[in-house]
């Protein structure tokens, strides 16, 4: 997950955004602008930005995070992809053509002439029947993008249909031009793979403009232009992304003359509008992240929901956020951003909380003084939230110990595969990426996740079942009521606290244009061109 970050020379209109969003929660795709004009290096040959992690899977059906699927866009290819600029919307990629013909079958017809690498030969339908069947399959952790898919019939070389079980909104929206709706060589992959199945990071060929042409862990991910390809010709003859895990040291980096574009911290934005750095646009972009606090319900010492709420009233959000993102961040009212289907208008919980109502829950369970562990991204944002949360714990009666860890330890804790950290996991600051359906923020708390995404181990039949049926539902008000549930069902269990959506601001030289990136700010690198 995630994650989850088109411009045109205009600022984000938050209007616009929240207008773009709505149509496509409604399954209206908007107009799109005009495609924005790209970040380029002062020698228009090389680019260079910062990921906020280290890219650590990049088989498309079995993806993890955002920033792999930053990597995927590039070396890979889709049937649609997003389309830069300052409203959600779709282009075609891979495919001449698609539509949908019926609530449960899309057909499309691929460009000719898309090659693999390695000798892997012309990217066919049988490909596309591979990629996409796969995902099923294995049971990828993230096969819940592919709704009800059933199957893929194939046509003839270069057609065919995506047949569902039931209608499936999102599919616009999430699968097609996200993680899983990239393709993948079935004669590669069954060489490389056992049955088809996870290649993880040694992808057998490649399919975009770029290539993989060199991974240093922790020090960059080189991308150098594909040879084979027969698309129109990427703008830069190499991307280098810099796994930064803390944005605030990417500023720095910034400023070194180390990146061309980064994202920039909240808290820093206020400071960089009224004095920028030497030949800087900063741009300012609403996010789809979303960032809570959760509870492993399953922890001994949690297992009593009256503790749970204790640490929910303890927590003072508008507190929180103003020591982490010095007053630029809003508070969250579940994990549906503003302008999304299902966004809620307030939380059940008052942002304040309410130390008095803390201290009756703690007394109800007899837990006063009790002890707990907090697991935080080593990040200054996230350290600082922690600090904040220790103090307003302890206020209450609750002890809290801060455990800091880097990413690559992080982003597997609550992972039954990995071992069994999950059952040792307690409190923990999480921040996720999304795309513009609440179907993506909220198929991670299923019963099936429990364990793979949901480390809170929440599970809830009506959730579940509300979780179903909302994405066959094309009425944006109805679906609304039921994402609405959803987050109630989600806050009342106790195992989560909401605190913000961020934001995604951004800088970049003004000796370069404005960069390719979604309506929140995430960056589409195939899409950048020189001026």
């Amino acid at each position: 997950m995630t994650d989850h970050p088109r411009q045109s020379d205009m600022p984000v209109n938050r209007r616009r955004f929240m207008q773009g969003a709505a149509a496509l929660g409604a399954g209206v795709v908007a107009n799109g602008m005009p495609l924005s004009r790209a970040v380029w290096a002062a020698e228009g040959k090389v680019l260079v930005a910062r990921a906020y992690s280290d890219i650590n899977k990049l088989d498309p059906g079995f993806y993890q995070n955002a920033y792999n699927v930053d990597v995927m866009n590039c070396i890979y290819s889709k049937l649609i992809e997003y389309k830069p600029g300052d409203a959600w919307d779709w282009q075609l990629q891979a495919a001449e053509s698609i539509e949908q013909v019926d609530d449960t079958h899309i057909r499309f017809k691929l460009r000719e002439g898309i090659m693999f690498t390695g000798g892997y030969g012309e990217m066919t339908a049988e490909d596309v029947k591979f990629s996409f069947e796969r995902i099923i399959e294995h049971d990828s952790p993230v096969k819940d993008d592919w709704g009800p898919l059933d199957r893929v019939d194939v046509e003839d070389k270069y057609t065919g249909v995506i047949v569902l079980s039931k209608p499936f909104v999102p599919l616009w929206n999430i699968t097609l031009p996200y993680g899983c709706g990239h393709i993948v060589s079935k004669k590669a992959v069954m060489e490389a793979t056992e049955n088809g199945g996870d290649f993880g990071m040694e992808p057998p060929c490649f399919s975009g403009p770029y290539v993989l042409d060199e991974w240093k862990p922790g020090q960059h991910v080189k991308l150098t232009r594909n040879p084979e390809w027969t698309g129109p010709k990427p703008g830069f003859d190499e991307i280098r992304i810099l796994p930064i895990d803390d944005t605030k040291s990417a500023e720095t980096a910034y400023q070194a003359g180390d990146l061309d574009f980064t994202h920039v911290t909240l808290a820093s934005l206020k400071q960089l509008k009224e004095d920028p750095p030497a030949n800087t646009t900063i741009e300012e972009n609403p996010s789809l992240y979303y960032v809570y606090l959760g509870m492993n319900q399953e922890h001994p010492k949690l297992q009593d929901i009256n503790v749970r709420r204790a640490v929910q009233w303890a927590i003072n959000v508008p507190e929180v956020l103003n020591a982490a993102y010095f007053g630029q961040a809003e508070v969250a009212t579940g994990f549906v951003a503003p302008g999304l289907t299902g966004h809620r208008d307030a939380a059940l919980i008052p942002p304040e909380g309410d130390p008095d109502k803390a201290r009756e829950y703690l007394k109800k369970a007899g837990a006063e003084g009790i002890t707990l562990q907090i697991d935080a991204l080593n990040q200054t944002k996230f350290k600082t939230m922690a600090e904040v949360i220790h103090a307003q714990l302890a206020r209450v009666g609750i002890n809290l110990e801060i455990d800091v860890q880097d990413a690559g330890s992080f982003w597997t804790i609550g992972m039954e595969s990995e071992g069994d950290r999950w059952k040792k996991m307690q409190l923990i600051l999480q921040r996720f990426s999304m795309v513009p359906d609440p179907y993506y923020a909220t198929t991670f708390f299923t019963c099936e996740q429990v364990g793979k995404w949901n480390w809170e181990r929440f599970c809830n039949k009506r959730f579940d079942e509300l979780n179903a049926k909302a994405v066959t539902v094309q009425d944006p008000e109805e679906r609304a009521k039921m994402y609405h549930e959803m987050q109630d069902l989600l806050e009342k269990s106790g195992c989560y606290r909401f605190l913000t959506h961020e934001g995604s601001p951004a800088m970049y030289r003004t000796t370069v244009t404005d960069p390719a990136t979604r309506p929140d700010g995430r960056p589409l690198y195939r899409d950048f061109k020189p001026v």
